[in-house]
């Protein structure tokens, strides 16, 4: 990299991390091991020959050590594992060679450094991905209430559950067995726990949404059909607060894995389902909301109250929004594609909209 004296890979574990230092001037490799912690990390980098530029890999153990770094005034990257070239061949993998890896590559510009969150988000995210862990224990809990049932010859009659008219028929359910008796009960009990904390989670990050660092983008994102507070702050958490960092809404959707996967040679060209990289959250909140597409445009009571305040300009990428992608839905179900193909490829092209919309002035 241009400017800088030694270049460091770190391999950083909860117990441990391994660090390769290059100079770039002699070409001397230096290794270390520590301990857990930062502190010993953070003092060796600041004693190598300036300027220092270091690099380790996203996982478990979070941004601490990029944070810790940047208050000492040394650069440092975080880069996604599954960008880092490794030669195929390579069957040795050990944190030693990791880190040196990480070293040769950073010195030769082959690593791209993803984005950081500020502290202050990444605390807003953690409770937003509690919440997503509490919707799918929620659906797990749900499912054992219905197989038990489905055991024991009950099931509901109508097509739509867990509203009033079906928590009405199962409060009237009774088994011969005092164990049956107590086992339903107990699986009634964790679904209205976990209903209880949801909703607990939803006002918390109802209130967070209105916070000033969050409002002004999750107030446009709400503009658009399907996109309500909790989805438009889940998006805005997922893609860190900074959707001027895609350069375009081509390269959004590629980073949401909502591109098709790509196998060219020569004249041969195939393309297959989508990459699925990214956010799995932000791909989820997408796919449901462009469900809302099918319907005919129009705009309801409940979406005119949020788009009040809105810019026009905003207003009339929603708008286009509509249009565009029922045609897109019906377009393709007219063609013979599945409904589940026909809405992947519009939740594609909201991912647009929405980048539109929030990077607008």
């Amino acid at each position: 990299m241009t400017g800088t004296m030694t270049s460091v890979g770190l391999d950083v574990h909860a117990r441990s991390t391994h660090g390769a230092a290059i100079n770039t001037v002699t070409g001397e490799l230096s290794r270390v091991r520590f301990g857990p912690g930062n502190e010993a990390v953070i003092d060796w980098l600041g004693g190598l020959d300036g300027p220092v530029s270091a690099v380790y890999e996203a996982g478990p153990t979070g941004f601490g050590l990029a944070r810790a770094a940047e208050r000492a005034g040394i650069s440092m990257i975080v880069c996604a594992p599954g960008k880092v070239p490794r030669a195929a061949g390579d069957r040795v993998k050990t944190d030693r060679k990791d880190a040196e890896l990480l070293a040769r590559l950073l010195r030769a510009g082959q690593l791209k450094a993803i984005t950081v969150p500020p502290d202050w988000l990444e605390a807003a995210r953690h409770l937003a991905r509690s919440r997503e862990n509490v919707r799918k224990d929620l659906g797990r809990a749900r499912h054992r209430v219905s197989k038990l049932l489905l055991v024991e010859g009950r099931v509901y009659p109508e097509p739509t559950t867990w509203n009033t008219r079906h928590r009405q028929w199962l409060a009237r359910q009774q088994f011969d067995q005092p164990a049956t008796e107590l086992a339903f009960i107990d699986l009634l009990a964790a679904v209205d726990g976990l209903t209880a904390r949801r909703a607990a989670l939803d006002e918390r990050l109802s209130r967070i949404a209105q916070d000033e660092r969050f409002w002004p983008t999750v107030s446009r994102l709400r503009a658009f059909r399907g996109v309500d507070t909790l989805t438009a702050l889940m998006l805005h958490l997922e893609l860190a607060g900074d959707w001027e960092r895609f350069s375009s809404p081509r390269r959004l959707a590629a980073w949401l894995g909502l591109t098709p996967t790509l196998d060219q040679s020569g004249q041969s060209k195939t393309q297959g389902s989508i990459t699925k990289t990214g956010s799995a959250i932000a791909r989820r909140l997408l796919v449901e909301a462009a469900w809302h597409y099918a319907r005919p445009p129009r705009i309801g009571a409940t979406l005119r109250n949020r788009q009040q305040g809105q810019p026009d300009h905003v207003l009339q990428i929603a708008w286009r929004a509509q249009h565009r992608l029922h045609h897109v839905h019906h377009d393709l179900k007219a063609r013979g594609k599945p409904g589940n193909v026909a809405t992947v490829a519009v939740a594609r092209q909201l991912s647009g909209f929405l980048w539109a919309a929030a990077t607008a002035p």
